[in-house]
């Protein structure tokens, strides 16, 4: 075999496996900051909004129940030296009981705030993965993955479909709101 024939072979080969990488399928990926998600979605604002009111309307009530606490305090401090030691025990243990009944409900009201975010965390979560699991199909995606949790140290705009998640997701709420705000009225009717 001459040093051609040999070349040509190799080249041949070469050039024939090659052809089989090149013709490899590419991958589409695709990466969402779902943070960034539920803070400009419509949903997600509403839900912001609902647990600050909630949080409001919890905080005036402790500060009622604590002015109260410290206007007791404020009696006993005026009033111990001139109270006979029975009625000075009574208010004191009234005050531990009103201090233990308002830390009681601070870490209710905290619980409550806690899970509120939860359920509405998990109802907008539930509803972008759907939308993401359609976008991936329908765009061809072989892999979406969270910005924030997959790990992803750098990945480049191009690939970012959050803005056009955030755009679905708002019109899916739209029509929600829409149903919903139909059937409110249909019940009021009836």
């Amino acid at each position: 075999m001459s040093m051609r024939n040999i070349f040509l072979s190799i080249a041949l080969c070469f050039f024939g496996l090659s052809g089989i990488v090149y013709g490899a399928e590419v991958q589409k990926i695709g990466v969402i900051d779902l943070q960034k998600i539920i803070d400009k979605s419509n949903a997600g604002k509403r839900s912001s909004v609902e647990i600050k009111s909630q949080g409001k309307k919890m905080e005036q009530i402790l500060k009622k129940k604590g002015a109260e606490i410290e206007d007791l305090k404020k009696t006993l401090d005026q009033k111990a030296l001139v109270m006979n030691d029975e009625a000075r025990e009574e208010k004191e243990q009234d005050l531990r009981a009103k201090i233990q009944d308002f830390r009681s409900l601070e870490r209710r009201y905290q619980d409550v705030l806690r899970e509120l975010n939860v359920n509405l965390s998990r109802k907008i979560t539930k509803d972008v993965f759907e939308i993401v699991e359609r976008t991936g199909k329908a765009g061809g995606y072989s892999l979406i993955i969270d910005r924030r949790v997959g790990g992803v140290v750098y990945a480049p705009n191009a690939i970012d479909i959050t803005d056009k998640v955030i755009e679905e997701y708002n019109l899916m709420d739209a029509k929600r709101n829409k149903k919903e705000g139909a059937s409110a009225k249909s019940k009021k009717k009836q």
